[in-house]
């Protein structure tokens, strides 16, 4: 299993579990595995659905801030990598 590092988490709203994430690097995909990891933060979430600017879209790439319902609580500065099977 290869874990690119794309992203960071921003922030963490608690009630509806959603994680604003920003994309630094490569591309993700609804279906995509990404992995939480932190000082506290360490699983992994499939993603359902995420949204940019409060529109669903099934793609983001570096520089766009999604928002993406996860299992866990995590917390800003918590890095984000994508899971690819080998």
């Amino acid at each position: 299993m290869t874990e690119n590092k794309i992203g960071e988490v921003m922030k963490f709203f608690s009630k509806p579990s959603v994680a604003a994430v920003k994309i630094t690097d490569g591309e993700v995909n609804v279906g995509d595995s990404l992995k939480f990891s932190g000082h506290t933060t360490d699983f992994t979430d499939v993603i359902q659905s995420m949204e940019v600017d409060n529109q669903s879209v099934q793609k983001a790439v570096a520089g766009d801030f999604i928002g993406i319902k996860v299992s866990g609580k995590v917390r800003p500065g918590d890095e984000v990598f994508k899971v690819i099977p080998d």
